[in-house]
């Protein structure tokens, strides 16, 4: 009986492997999933990083409260908030009391090139005494929305 004949292309010249165009093609279809993936990732890790801002906004609106129960104001009148400014990578905070200190206006404006746009395009969101929120830059166009926003541009 006689056994049968196994045959090895690659051995016998055959070329073996990938062609160029199967290469090139693959390296198409790599190319548009990352234009497509990339932007949205990005977005998504700017999400994230307004949320800090929003998040030191809201817990330094409660430090301006303990500080008015405590001072009967929120600082100095028409000038600067009693409490410490919050911190942080991606915000620079400030705070302004009205004439008689007993209003106040803390705002976040993002940092330049910490992933959240340049000067130019950058957010700014502001919040007060009576916890009105508000968004006054977003992606470097200027609005006027009563919240704070995060993800488009309606609240």
């Amino acid at each position: 009986m006689k056994s049968p004949q196994v045959h090895n292309l690659a051995l016998k010249g055959m070329p073996s492997g990938f062609t160029l165009i199967e290469l090139l093609i693959t390296m198409a279809i790599i190319g548009i999933l990352t234009a497509i993936a990339y932007p949205a990732y990005t977005s998504y890790i700017a999400r994230g990083k307004i949320i800090d801002g929003h998040s030191q906004l809201a817990q330094y609106r409660i430090k301006l409260e303990q500080y008015y129960q405590d001072n009967r104001n929120y600082g100095t009148a028409g000038g600067s908030c009693g409490s410490p400014l919050p911190t942080s990578t991606y915000f620079t905070f400030t705070c302004t009391t009205g004439s008689s200190a007993q209003t106040y206006t803390a705002t976040a404006s993002s940092n330049v090139g910490v992933g959240l746009g340049t000067a130019a395009n950058g957010y700014v969101y502001t919040i007060n005494e009576t916890n009105t929120k508000a968004t006054t830059a977003f992606a470097g166009n200027t609005v006027n929305k009563p919240c704070w926003l995060v993800k488009g541009t309606e609240c």
